[in-house]
């Protein structure tokens, strides 16, 4: 099967699942801390790549209005829920589409952020060439993910996911980014800091121990600008 196409099937089973709403339980901790360093402003264009349920796109939609937010996303079904959760908002639009294809015009992005996406990408090459095409000179992108080689607690998820997924360092990612034309690329850590229940009865951790430890290490920040001409 094409790789973008299985991976349109395994998060539509996912959308259907209802795990689209449940990542911003998941995810948000992690995210909020990334808001300030986006200096997000008024009036700014900025893209939710992988957007899911589209609840990070609210969020930035809020913080850029009057300006536009735009979620893209491979799930057919996950765009269709997060319209539903959105149709309030009048500066925020949803977009069906790969990240190797992405369904916005040149040069339109100020931001571009990406949350727990990126290592699923079957072409993470392209996706940054399209990612460079559609931002604005000067525009900052924002790559946050979990599954990283620095975290091993994270590599645990490999075995278990449907799809196949990327497994790279910092230095690979930052390598990568820079390869592609990014500079003042920068990579942090972004602790989780929610609780940790005493016991663990997930599928993902053998145990609290292991999730308290991923967590503690933290996500992976990825930061770039596209240079000015």
């Amino acid at each position: 099967m094409d790789p973008e196409r299985q991976l349109q099937d395994e998060f539509n089973r996912w959308a259907d699942a209802g795990r689209g709403e449940e990542m911003e339980d998941h995810h948000r901790v992690i995210t909020e801390p990334v808001l300030p360093l986006m200096e997000l402003q008024p009036g700014q264009g900025v893209l939710d790549l992988g957007c899911g349920a589209g609840w990070a796109t609210r969020l930035l939609a809020q913080r850029v209005a009057p300006g536009r937010a735009v979620g893209v996303d491979v799930s057919d079904e996950m765009i269709r829920r997060a319209r539903l959760a959105s149709a309030g908002l009048a500066n925020v639009e949803f977009l069906v589409g790969p990240a190797s294809k992405i369904p916005v015009a040149d040069g339109t992005c100020d931001r571009v952020l990406s949350v727990e996406s990126f290592y699923y990408y079957p072409d993470q090459e392209g996706a940054l060439e399209e990612i460079r095409r559609v931002m604005a000179r000067g525009g900052r992108l924002f790559i946050l993910i979990n599954l990283y080689r620095d975290n091993p607690y994270s590599l645990e998820w490999v075995n278990e996911l449907n799809v196949p997924v990327h497994v790279r360092s910092e230095a690979d990612y930052v390598s990568l980014l820079e390869a592609h034309g990014f500079a003042h690329v920068e990579a942090r850590r972004v602790p989780d800091t929610s609780p940790t229940p005493d016991v663990y009865t997930g599928r993902w951790f053998r145990n609290a121990e292991e999730l308290r430890a991923f967590k503690w290490i933290g996500a992976l920040l990825l930061m770039g600008t596209k240079q000015a001409a």
